[in-house]
């Protein structure tokens, strides 16, 4: 059984700039519990193998810094959903790489948008994401490292803006222990599910647990909204200052069901913008 700690485990998503143990030092110089990070240039197909002292530098960081867990999250050319035979190959061979970089490294959690349809209908997709998902963890077979699957703000195309998503996804990909759940906070908001009062965060989170499981929640992603409830647009913005709001944050952080798991900031910004968000994320858990 897992002992979740006494309090959420608030991080952000940062700049590895320099070498990937930087981020790791970076994170605990603005007091991070957890980060998240991309162990690869997440707008380029093609990227540079890991080599010894990159991977014995990180897990220095790791044991000196005492952060964890660490996220990392795939590149977003990655589309497992693709009708393209072409494009499904590519995003699967990159998919496969970026499973490979974070085993390397020591990380615990590889979080990765399920995908688009690009007009194939969502049914298609998901068996398409699906089929993807068991190849990359039959040839991982063994390892350690969780998928998380991020919930999406159905954008477009995009597959995981319902609950419905996640739980198609979770049902069908084995081993069931190497598969779980991201949520963001934005996408969540901007699919259609309200965070904003108590009754309308419990009422979310009811239907998250009847449909996919409280017991597959493994992260969060910590975003305000640009634009309002059900807008279907992904637009990040800084904590209570969109349509989110900040109780809506502090029913969250509240919520002794969330304790012990990590909740990353992605609000675009420099580690000055993060810190000042994970100073207002603790005023609300201390309010």
């Amino acid at each position: 059984m897992t002992i979740r700690q006494k309090a959420p485990r608030l991080g952000a998503h940062i700049s590895v700039a320099g070498g990937a143990f930087n981020a790791l030092y970076r994170g605990k110089s603005i007091h991070c519990d957890s980060i998240q990070v991309f162990t690869r240039n997440q707008t380029q197909w093609k990227s540079k193998p890991l080599v010894d002292s990159d991977i014995i530098s990180f897990k220095k960081a790791l044991a000196e810094t005492g952060i964890s867990p660490i996220l990392a999250h795939d590149s977003y050319l990655i589309n497992l959903g693709s009708p393209e035979d072409s494009k499904w190959l590519q995003s699967r061979e990159a998919f496969d790489e970026e499973i490979h970089r974070a085993s390397q490294l020591g990380i615990h959690y590889l979080v990765f948008h399920p995908g688009a349809h690009m007009g194939a209908g969502e049914k298609y997709g998901l068996q398409r994401i699906v089929e993807a998902l068991n190849l990359a963890l039959a040839k991982d077979a063994g390892g350690q490292l969780q998928l998380l699957i991020e919930s999406t703000a159905g954008q477009g195309s995009a597959l995981g803006y319902r609950f419905e998503h996640l739980a198609t996804l979770l049902e069908a990909v084995k081993p069931a222990g190497r598969i779980g759940v991201c949520l963001d906070t934005c996408h969540v908001f901007a699919a259609g599910y309200d965070l904003r009062t108590p009754e309308a965060f419990q009422k979310t989170m009811s239907h998250f647990d009847k449909v996919v499981g409280l017991r597959n929640l493994k992260a969060w992603h910590l975003n305000d909204s640009k634009k309002d409830l059900g807008s279907r647009v992904d637009r990040h913005d800084d904590i209570g200052k969109g349509f989110i709001g900040a109780a809506g944050f502090g029913n969250l952080l509240k919520d002794p069901r969330m304790h012990g798991i990590p909740m990353i900031l992605e609000t675009p910004g420099t580690e000055e913008d993060h810190s000042r968000n994970l100073e207002t994320l603790r005023h609300l858990m201390a309010g």
